[in-house]
């Protein structure tokens, strides 16, 4: 069994599936796209007064938002939300602003894109998953708390057959952070009895990979 999850973790991977712009997609860049990358907040402005496309795409249907998000820009992310950017656009991987921004572990970030109208709990990923299983997965317990707090939907079941709270145990390596994402989970109502395809449920998950901390945590909410 787990020689099957450590193959679907190698695919599951949400790091691996975004696709920042390339060193020569940015040096080609013009326009918002440029703008958004040199976080430029005068030009954003000025080239969105004009009449400049603020939904522009380039060639992986990123928009000046996904490039701002990906380069970290935050004053760049609200200028291009107060011309007018749609912040729940997904690029060619199916990613929003909210999403990479959680990979990325920038809260910050994340929760202003979330103020400028991305919603956080838009179906993200080739995995049809969520910026909160993403985040999960990865560890990274500030942004689940405040993706949880905005509003995130805690089941959602992903087309791997997984939830948060199931990609927090079996991708995770039962460590602090890990643990302090399950505890925000089950805390906020995640559902335990929620099992992957096989009908492994999380907490039987945890116990055999030997991350008692976890299994305990879980018991609680049962």
């Amino acid at each position: 069994m787990f020689g099957l999850i450590l193959a679907l973790a190698m695919l599951a991977l949400p790091a691996a599936a975004q696709t920042a712009p390339s060193a020569a997609e940015i040096a080609a860049y013009d326009g918002l796209h440029r703008a958004a990358q040199e976080g430029d907040v005068a030009t954003i402005r000025r080239l969105a007064a004009q009449g400049a496309n603020v939904n522009a795409r380039d060639g992986r249907r990123r928009t000046p938002a996904h490039v701002a998000a990906f380069a970290s820009q935050d004053e760049a992310l609200r200028a291009l939300a107060e011309a007018g950017a749609d912040m729940n656009a997904l690029d060619a991987d199916a990613y929003d602003t909210v999403t990479i921004a959680a990979v990325a572990n920038d809260p910050d970030l994340m929760s202003l894109a979330i103020a400028l109208g991305n919603d956080p709990g838009l179906t993200t990923s080739p995995y049809d998953g969520t910026a909160l299983i993403a985040a999960a997965h990865l560890g990274h317990a500030e942004v689940v708390r405040r993706l949880i707090a905005a509003g995130a939907p805690l089941d959602h079941v992903n087309n791997l057959g997984w939830t948060a709270l199931i990609e927090a145990v079996i991708l995770g390596d039962g460590g602090e952070n890990h643990q302090a994402v399950v505890q925000a989970l089950v805390t906020a109502g995640a559902d335990p009895a929620i099992a992957d395809r096989g009908g492994t449920t999380p907490l039987a998950h945890a116990e055999a990979r030997g991350f008692d901390a976890i299994a305990r945590l879980i018991r609680t909410a049962e």
